[in-house]
């Protein structure tokens, strides 16, 4: 029943999601079941497998919740079997609360009061609407706690105003208008004018609930977890409490109007603050999806941001009063020295710094310089550039977001344990420029610094959705075996912290791997988790050519099948892509093994040892441009993307504070998301378009 339901709301075909369930359930992972099973799949990519395992854990946690309600029902001896019957084939989490809110236990409600009060049957027979004196037969209730009839009916409207609130049909009336008219209504809380400055454009803002936008329902929400502001959700009371009386009130009758006052009652005090908090709910967990889908894409492409490769660096992370912090590193990151400089202010010896950077960068025969983008980052370019190093010598601006979170790290800790923090930052930037991806996942993707209000997001939904894109990325690209840290190693397919942690103390003590399958080796590494990981392991230079390839080691015996069809060795096969090129796939497709597989094991020769990642290109700023007194409307500028976001994307010119591009300044069509026309870390011409000097805000255009 689930795989039909997930088949359903993906409109993707039963089989394929049996089959991805089936492997799911079995502990294959995402980047494994994509990569390596497509024939059970039906080809499905990473994104559509991501999506059924959403969908899986969030029905396999809503049947877990129809066990509970089943079980708290049964308690109270009230489970009929057609209430079994709808809760067991209701798949829909609002849907069930609705039914099981009548038998949900409560604390002691006017309502609970009232019926223990013995008056829930003279609030029977006001719903009936045929009784001809309410007054006569209200006196009949007349107790030591009831003292007059007027009480016995204030009890019993009390008993049907939760009624009315419990109904299933009233409810979903309400949500319909809310959903459809309400408005979002944020307002000052008093006395915060000053602390709250910030948050001034939401003093007193609507926005329509149908459609606000996930930035700006973040804004107002941030508001409300400061104190700030107040949030709620405007509708027409008066229309809505129509509506329900319609519902409620059958016949005129004298006690239509006792009815009225109870929908009336129930709807100010029990329906209305219900519906309004699940529709803020629902309106977070929306802008908190669609945020979080930005913060990942972005993460994705920060981390397949293009490496130089293995470059000997020098890393400088730039500071005025305390100097720049200088850091040698061979072409594996490894630190070969560190030093201070001074050329900027206070101390203002730049022929000191420009001496040791030449030193440093002859002795170790440098072939990039990284510079961190933070303070002191524009004048620290100039310097070295002024150095009069090799021309060959490439120099980048390297972004120094989360850098200083990694320093002070554990895993900093653990790696430079005799160096302070700015040495680790200096190390962290100069990494960053050899392979931005094993260095960027050391740090917790939150303090990446690419997204927009991640700290009021769900931070477990946030965590779960960035730690796939982390294993996605790793996987994508594959690690090499020998070289790789237990940080990066941690985030390939079956392994974890554990058998990451083996693997590194494994090589430690034995020496480099000279083939795959020496991973079964690895204590506690099992069958399971090398079939999961070994794929997306390199062995580079070693006994078997296929090592180095994305090939997985079960497909091994059909390479080895066409190179001897062939009479060709297998390392020839694998090198001569001629050869491969004569070959009829369909050949070797057997009910085992599909085209797609066969397909895919071409593919992963004929890019044997490529990076998919696409190659760094060096960059400048304008040369006259650093601070916002530089600029001037009208001005095009050279800039890099550092930051998408659903309202548009933001670009450093070389100045403190990087410039907006407005989504309707992106292009010059129309653009529904910022990441079809643009990418993190892509080199653009921006247009000045307004300059604020007083907010430090600059907005920038990329249309021609």
């Amino acid at each position: 029943m689930i795989e039909q339901i997930i088949a359903q709301r993906l409109q993707i075909a039963l089989r394929q999601v049996n089959g991805t369930v089936k492997l799911l359930n079995e502990g294959a992972t995402i980047p494994f079941i994509s990569r390596y099973r497509k024939e059970a799949t039906g080809s499905l990519d990473e994104t559509q497998v991501t999506d059924i395992k959403e969908q899986l854990d969030k029905l396999t946690e809503l049947v877990a919740r129809k066990e509970t309600v089943l079980s708290t029902i049964e308690s109270q001896e009230k489970l009929t079997p057609e209430l079994r019957k709808r809760i067991e084939e209701c798949w829909d989490s609002t849907e069930l609360e609705d039914i099981y809110l009548p038998y949900k236990p409560k604390r002691r409600t006017r309502a609970t009061i009232a019926r223990e009060r013995g008056l829930e049957p003279l609030a029977n027979l006001v719903m009936l609407q045929s009784c001809k004196d309410l007054e006569l037969q209200a006196e009949k209730y007349i107790s030591g706690e009831v003292p007059t009839a007027d009480d016995a009916i204030a009890g019993a409207r009390d008993i049907i105003a939760e009624i009315v609130n419990e109904d299933e049909k009233a409810r979903n009336t309400v949500r319909k208008i809310f959903s459809k008219t309400g408005v979002v209504h944020t307002k000052l809380v008093k006395g915060k004018e000053e602390s709250g400055v910030k948050f001034s454009d939401y003093f007193d803002a609507t926005s329509p609930l149908r459609n606000i936008s996930s930035h700006r329902f973040l804004a107002m929400q941030r508001g409300v977890e400061e104190g700030v502001l107040k949030i709620g959700i405007d509708v027409e009371s008066d229309d809505i409490i129509d509506r329900l009386c319609d519902i409620f009130i059958t016949r005129s009758s004298t006690t239509a109007d006792i009815i009225d006052e109870a929908v009336e009652d129930s709807f100010k005090r029990l329906m209305r603050p219900s519906i309004e908090s699940e529709m803020l709910s629902a309106a977070k967990e929306k802008a908190d999806s669609e945020a979080i889908v930005v913060f990942a894409e972005n993460l994705r492409q920060l981390l397949l941001g293009s490496p130089l490769g293995q470059k000997r660096v020098i890393a400088i992370d730039p500071g005025f009063r305390t100097g720049c912090k200088v850091v040698a590193l061979d072409s594996q990151g490894n630190l070969l020295e560190n030093t201070t400089i001074y050329p900027h202010p206070p101390q203002n010896d730049p022929s000191t710094a420009i001496k040791t950077l030449q030193t440093l960068a002859n002795k170790h025969k440098i072939e990039a310089i990284a510079i961190g983008d933070g303070t002191a980052g524009r004048e620290t370019e100039a310097l070295v550039r002024s150095c009069g190093l090799n021309a060959d010598v490439q120099i980048f601006m390297v972004s120094e977001d989360g850098a200083s979170v990694y320093s002070a790290s554990p895993v900093a800790r653990e790696e430079f344990p005799d160096y302070d923090v700015t040495v680790r930052g200096a190390v962290s930037i100069g990494r960053r420029l050899i392979d931005p991806l094993s260095e960027l996942v050391k740090i917790d993707p939150k303090s990446i610094g690419v997204g927009q209000y991640q700290h009021s997001v769900d931070q477990g939904a946030l965590k779960g959705k960035l730690t796939n894109v982390v294993e996605s990325c790793v996987n994508r690209v594959g690690v090499n075996i020998n070289t790789a840290s237990k940080h990066i190693l941690t985030y390939i397919s079956g392994l974890g912290p554990s058998l990451a942690t083996g693997i590194v103390a494994y090589r430690a003590v034995n020496g480099d791997f000279t083939e795959r399958k020496q991973l079964l080796k690895v204590p506690r590494l099992g069958a399971k988790a090398y079939e999961q990981a070994a794929g997306f392991l390199r062995v580079v230079g070693g006994k078997n050519p296929l090592d180095g390839s994305a090939v997985h080691p079960e497909s091994y015996h059909i390479v080895e099948q066409m190179a001897k069809d062939n009479g060709v060795s297998l390392s020839e096969f694998i090198e001569n892509a001629d050869i491969r090129k004569v070959i009829d796939p369909k050949k070797y497709v057997t009910t085992e093994v599909g085209l797609p597989t066969i397909n895919d094991i071409f593919e992963a020769l004929d890019k044997r040892g490529l990076d998919p990642r696409e190659p760094l290109q060096s960059f400048s700023f304008d040369a006259n441009v650093h601070t916002i007194g530089d600029l001037r409307v009208g001005m095009v500028l050279p800039g890099i993307v550092t930051n998408i976001t659903a309202f548009g994307a933001f670009v450093d010119v070389g100045i403190k504070q990087d410039g907006l591009v407005h989504i309707s300044q992106l292009a010059d069509k129309f653009v529904s998301s910022p990441n079809d026309v643009v990418h993190l870390g892509q080199q653009v011409e921006a247009k000045v378009i307004d300059i604020d000097t007083v907010r430090g805000r600059v907005s920038l255009s990329l249309r021609k």
